[in-house]
């Protein structure tokens, strides 16, 4: 469910966030060497905890029986095709649960609105000629419930951000779920292939002493 990082894999700012070099080389060295340089935010990845909360969890310290969990796909493809700044709502939790019954203990909810087809066209960004971006995401209200009302460990999104896109620079749903102890993951790939509920999803986070996040390989089983 992640998309292959490259050097300019899209970012809300335009900047480019990975960058590779090859410092030793097989025609030089007989040995292939890359040396990376990225933010941990970038491509497929997950935010930990720590990211939009000041003593959370960094991800090297979230336990790993909390990244294989069952996997619930909201799909809001529909709306979002027609609405760019669509929400994943309760409106549509309720929907999911009156057809699959109550989100399974501990799982993950992702967001299908089919922005992963985009990736490699202006729309991923939905950056506007005031600079401002236009992407999908979960409501406030949305991710209140989960807190609240279900036991829910992670996020996820086949966008760019956790919130709808970043054109006010509020950031509700990152700090309020975050800052919960909970962890999500941004830019999935190939939710159209996984049905809906019965499907679990481990996140292959990377273990970093005291990041906020990074780039991940998530696997679904199912």
């Amino acid at each position: 469910m992640s998309h292959t990082l490259y050097e300019g894999f899209p970012t809300f700012s335009g900047e480019r966030w990975f960058e590779m070099e090859r410092p030793v080389t097989w025609e030089k060295d007989r040995v292939n060497l890359n040396r990376w340089t990225l933010m941990e935010h970038t491509g497929t990845h997950i935010d930990a905890p720590l990211h939009f909360s000041e003593d959370g969890n960094s991800v090297d310290l979230i336990p790993v029986a909390d990244l294989l969990c069952p996997l619930a796909i909201i799909d809001i493809r529909a709306k979002a095709a027609a609405d760019a700044d669509a929400y994943l709502t309760p409106d549509d939790i309720a929907a999911w649960e009156a057809q699959h019954g109550e989100i399974p203990e501990g799982a993950c909810v992702a967001m299908n609105s089919g922005w992963a087809a985009h990736l490699k066209t202006e729309k991923y960004t939905g950056l506007d000629a005031e600079g401002k971006n236009h992407t999908p995401g979960f409501h406030h209200e949305a991710a209140r419930f989960l807190i609240e009302e279900r036991s829910v460990r992670g996020i996820a999104v086949d966008t760019l951000s956790l919130d709808r896109g970043l054109a006010s620079g509020d950031f509700p749903v990152h700090y309020d779920w975050l800052g919960s102890g909970r962890w999500g993951v941004e830019c999935l790939a190939s939710m159209d292939e996984i049905a809906p509920s019965g499907a679990y999803v481990f996140v292959g986070a990377p273990k970093v002493a005291g990041g906020s996040g990074g780039p991940s390989r998530i696997v679904a089983l199912h």
